[in-house]
């Protein structure tokens, strides 16, 4: 419908272009002064059909530090999804109204009809099992600013590998770099989808799969926990016998490197025991304000300013 540039699965982004993004939110950090107006009179729409806390608010800071504002919903109940509209009207009507949009919704593939039928830039803010770019681009950004480096990784996903799109998205993105690694953990009901073990075969990165952490530990450069999401399983016997199998503990961490990251895109139910927050190798919450910074950066790049 237009020339527009849309943000819906990370591969959508250049390693380039990943860089960039990586440098504006470190000259963010580094110069705030010069963001704070940036973005006057423009406005974000944040169009979350799903529930979300971190990525919606990191969405609305994001914007409000860069001196927008920011309207949308929270919920699909309170838009007129309620009553039936369909995605590609919200998203025509919506566009009228906003210079940019943020969006989140439990189908895989709501983004892309989004996009055709955008005039203003889209953002995925997570499609179902599907894709969340931004998470990635969060992830990316907190692994290069505690590790120094995208390449030459060993990184373990652990928890649910199959509905997990975060864990989707990150490999997706970790291909393209040299000399990655990847342990994959997880109990057998939710071991990552073969398309997924496919374009890692393609690519020709090394990887294998184990069902205990401790198996994977001692390895580790990256250590990525994901919750069992209760809302990607149709069995409520399957989610209670598997939402327990993986918890890091300090026990746990015993024989893991000094200069492990461990990350988690959270919300955390009890994969990751409180008792490791205090660790210095926990990296959760400070990922979380990376999120912040990742997506002033792509604001500002999807909406063309300097």
């Amino acid at each position: 419908m237009s020339n527009v540039r849309n943000l819906i699965n990370i591969t959508d982004l250049s390693l380039a272009e990943i860089d960039h993004l990586i440098e504006i939110a470190d000259d963010i950090v580094a110069h705030p002064e010069m963001y704070n107006e940036i973005c006057a009179h423009k406005k974000l729409a944040t169009l979350f059909f799903e529930p979300s806390t971190r990525t919606r608010l990191s969405f609305e800071a994001a914007m409000l530090e860069l001196g927008g504002s920011v309207l949308g919903f929270s919920s699909a109940n309170s838009s007129s999804a309620a009553k039936g509209e369909s995605v590609s009207d919200t998203i025509r009507t919506v566009g009228c109204y906003a210079d940019i949009i943020a969006m989140r919704h439990p189908k895989e593939g709501a983004p892309i009809v989004a996009a055709e039928r955008t005039t203003v830039p889209i953002i995925n803010g997570g499609d179902g099992g599907h894709f969340h770019p931004t998470q990635t681009l969060t992830d990316l950004l907190t692994i290069k600013r505690k590790k120094g480096r995208l390449n030459n990784l060993v990184i373990g996903l652990c928890g649910d590998l199959q509905f997990g799109r975060t864990v989707h998205s990150l490999i997706e993105a970790m291909l393209r770099y040299e000399n990655i690694e990847f342990i994959l953990i997880s109990p057998d009901e939710l071991k990552v989808p073969d398309y997924i073990k496919e374009e890692m075969n393609k690519a020709g990165v090394k990887w294998r799969e184990v069902t205990r952490l401790e198996d994977a530990m001692s390895e580790l450069d990256i250590l990525y926990m994901t919750r069992v999401q209760r809302e990607r399983f149709f069995n409520e016997a399957d989610y209670i016998r598997l939402k327990d199998s993986y918890i890091l503990n300090l026990d746990k961490l015993k024989t893991a490197k000094e200069d492990l990251a461990i990350l988690h895109p959270l919300p955390r139910v009890n994969e990751i025991s409180v008792e490791v927050d205090d660790d210095p190798r926990a990296c959760y919450f400070f990922q979380a304000l990376c999120g912040k910074h990742i997506r002033m950066a792509l604001i500002l790049f999807l909406l063309g300013i300097k």
